[in-house]
């Protein structure tokens, strides 16, 4: 009788899905400078290939995934990416390029991208920028929204839910007769139950009338424009930790649950420092940590122009930071700065745009990320202005803090 001897599956690099690699990569492709030199930060910094080629590397170490002969064979060579371990990161960046995960920076050569492949091993590692792809972006979010709320215990919610009620399409109440400019979404068991009592006509057949139709009522469904807000100034990097990349993290996470779970909701963002600026979803993954002041009156001017431009019933602000407003624009343009202690003049110019938003129904939820007296101070005076509300927390928990405050916010209309 013939026997089969089986031996255990070794995967090898070729099996390697590049999503398991991404994962890998999350946290040094969303770096924002606090690896580099956080006491001299450069905001306009862009990775370059060489950084993408350590990542890989520094992953496959770390994870097993290479032989200890690779590596000591790379360490020993003049310039480890001729090596095979070399080789090998080349081959898995080109794999994310063939993949959409990332591709090279607009405004490179084409015909050079073209005769060297995008990323691939031809070109010169220290010179080529490489910008994340939607794909990336929503990867990464999805990533950062599965690991917050799979730690949380917690799912998503699926719509945003209020005490009214329509004639939409998804029956979760009582049907009602009909009205004029209702949805014809019938209940047909109560219509015909109508058209029945009177019994049938003289050939036999049921007379449906119009007082005959009920439709089925739905919980009505409003809609949310968010803004959120990062701090983006010197701080987030300093003092031991980086408090702006696990930000950007939730940042990312918020929009991926939006996009799937919220379709009807807006999300927009915001980058505020000595000033303010809007970025878009897919630049904000690159987004880096500047030496600025904390211009917090200029990013609120941003936020409530953005949300006026948005048709939706709930508005809100999502801020997140980790010190107190240290700076205003000037009308002439020229910033005024003031980092030590709440200057009378920068905080009287904040809490008159924090006004402006409760009276046009904006709530401000803030997240903070320290503990300064003065902080904490001004975020209580924003949070009683407002009616929203404000959160001590740190890098490591802001996801959940952020994630279910927002999904908790879902279940009632905010007035």
């Amino acid at each position: 009788m013939p026997t089969v001897r089986y031996s255990r599956y070794e995967p090898t690099l070729d099996d390697l899905d590049m999503a398991d690699l991404m994962k890998m990569l999350q946290d040094r492709l969303l770096e924002s400078g606090f690896n580099r030199n956080p006491w001299d930060p450069d905001p306009d910094y862009q990775q370059t290939l060489q950084d993408l080629y350590d990542a890989i590397a520094e992953a496959l170490i770390n994870n097993e995934l290479v032989s200890d002969e690779l590596v000591e064979a790379a360490m020993n060579s003049d310039d480890w990416m001729e090596s095979e371990l070399g080789q090998i990161v080349k081959d898995l960046a080109q794999r994310l390029e063939a993949q959409g995960y990332l591709k090279p920076q607009a405004g490179t050569d084409p015909s050079q991208d073209a005769a060297q492949g995008g990323v691939g091993p031809e070109r010169d590692p220290g010179e080529v920028r490489f910008e994340l792809t939607n794909k990336a972006i929503d990867f990464l979010g999805y990533r950062t929204l599965k690991d917050v709320l799979g730690g949380a215990g917690q799912s998503s919610i699926g719509a945003h839910e209020t005490d009214h009620q329509s004639t939409g399409v998804v029956s979760e109440a009582e049907s009602k007769p009909y009205e004029f400019g209702d949805t014809l979404n019938l209940d047909l068991s109560r219509t015909l139950q109508n058209a029945a009592r009177r019994g049938v006509g003289e050939d036999g057949h049921f007379s449906l009338d119009y007082e005959d139709l009920e439709v089925v009522q739905s919980d009505y469904h409003s809609s949310a424009a968010t803004v959120v807000m990062l701090d983006c100034s010197h701080s987030m990097i300093l003092y031991g930790e980086d408090r702006f990349t696990p930000a950007k993290q939730v940042a990312l996470a918020l929009a991926h649950l939006i996009r799937t779970q919220y379709p009807g909701d807006t999300i927009r963002f915001i980058l505020f420092h000595n000033s303010a600026e809007e970025v878009p979803l897919a630049h904000l993954a690159g987004a880096q940590v500047g030496p600025y002041h904390t211009n917090t009156r200029e990013g609120l001017r941003l936020a409530q122009k953005l949300l006026r431009q948005q048709n939706k019933e709930m508005k809100q602000i999502v801020m997140i930071t980790d010190g107190k407003p240290s700076a205003i624009t000037l009308p002439g343009g020229r910033v005024y700065k003031n980092a030590y202690g709440l200057d009378p003049v920068v905080l009287g110019e904040t809490l008159r745009e924090v006004g402006n938003c409760r009276r046009q129904g904006i709530q401000i939820n803030t997240f903070m990320l320290a503990r300064d007296p003065e902080l904490i101070a001004f975020v209580q005076r924003v949070s009683h202005m407002t009616r929203g509300k404000a959160y001590y927390t740190t890098p490591r928990t802001i996801g959940q803090y952020v994630l279910q405050d927002f999904q908790q916010r879902r279940t009632k209309m905010v007035n």
